[in-house]
């Protein structure tokens, strides 16, 4: 997939696209051969949210790949922010005026990895001036690199993606997360849960919103929704979504930004349809 054809993804001969997913490989090869492997276990926001020194390795590894290349460009990182929802969404208005700003989840599903249970995923994104021209995500166990450019398509092992086909909730496969914030986005969540499982043919919950999202653009999920995000762990995955033909807002239907927190996304067929289920479940959020 050329990219030097569209300026807009290039800065001199280096392209963005490359330098992401190059960036994405390594972190998840270095990744992967730390798997039960690591020797300090942290909490974050609470007992729920973990942090190993993987985490913050695979950050700096990411850092250090992207500046090489790009030594102007700006670096959101998960493990570079306070825990908490207010910190996060201060982090990101402080970079709201960068020009280019890279997103990245260094370990989503750090619990997973801990676990050593199969289901973790390394995100990567780059937004110009506030909009996601680029999404990488790769899962270091099944070797999986699911990539999008803005108006480019996506793709996983270079075959183009489509989402799926799925007319309405009672033929879907349907994903959500339980949140670490237990006080408050976990109950709004497990409203969502409660009021859906019995109205879509399966619900999975596996611990990575990133991969979750790569999956509802692949076909493999019909949608996805979760309540308390960050930037980090959905940036990458919009754009797959959107460039596999499906559907991400919040969940109350506005369109995504970088400032969504409480995120829905489909095939687009039963993105509707979802999203009532959710509304009537007071299910939403607020925030």
């Amino acid at each position: 997939m050329s990219t030097n054809s569209n300026p807009s993804f290039t800065v001199g001969s280096k392209s963005f696209t490359a330098v992401a997913i190059n960036t994405a490989s390594k972190a998840g090869e270095w990744i992967q051969s730390k798997l039960g492997d690591f020797n300090s276990l942290h909490t974050k926001y609470s007992s729920h949210d973990l942090v190993t020194e993987v985490d913050k390795g695979a950050e700096k590894m990411i850092r250090n790949l992207i500046l090489t290349h790009f030594p102007h460009h700006s670096i959101l990182g998960e493990e570079g922010v306070e825990p908490g929802p207010l910190a996060s969404q201060q982090a990101l208005e402080a970079m709201s005026d960068a020009e280019y700003l890279w997103i990245v989840d260094p370990l989503d599903g750090t619990t997973n990895f801990v676990h050593g249970f199969p289901f973790f995923s390394v995100s990567i994104a780059l937004a110009h001036k506030g909009e996601v021209i680029v999404g990488v995500i790769y899962n270091p166990i099944s070797n999986e690199l699911f990539v999008a450019e803005k108006g480019k398509g996506a793709y996983v092992k270079g075959k183009r993606m489509q989402v799926s086909s799925e007319q309405k909730l009672s033929d879907s496969l349907i994903a959500t997360g339980l949140p670490p914030d237990r006080n408050h986005a976990l109950p709004i969540n497990l409203n969502g849960v409660q009021a859906l499982a019995p109205k879509v043919r399966n619900l999975r919950i596996a611990g990575s919103a990133a991969l979750h999202m790569a999956y509802v653009a692949a076909g493999r999920l019909s949608g996805f929704w979760e309540i308390g995000l960050n930037s980090w762990d959905m940036a990458a995955g919009a754009l797959l979504i959107m460039e596999s033909g499906g559907t991400v807002t919040d969940t109350l239907g506005n369109p995504y930004s970088l400032g969504v927190r409480n995120v829905l996304a489909s095939n687009g067929a039963v993105h509707e349809e979802l999203r009532k289920e959710l509304t009537a479940a007071n299910a939403v959020g607020t925030l």
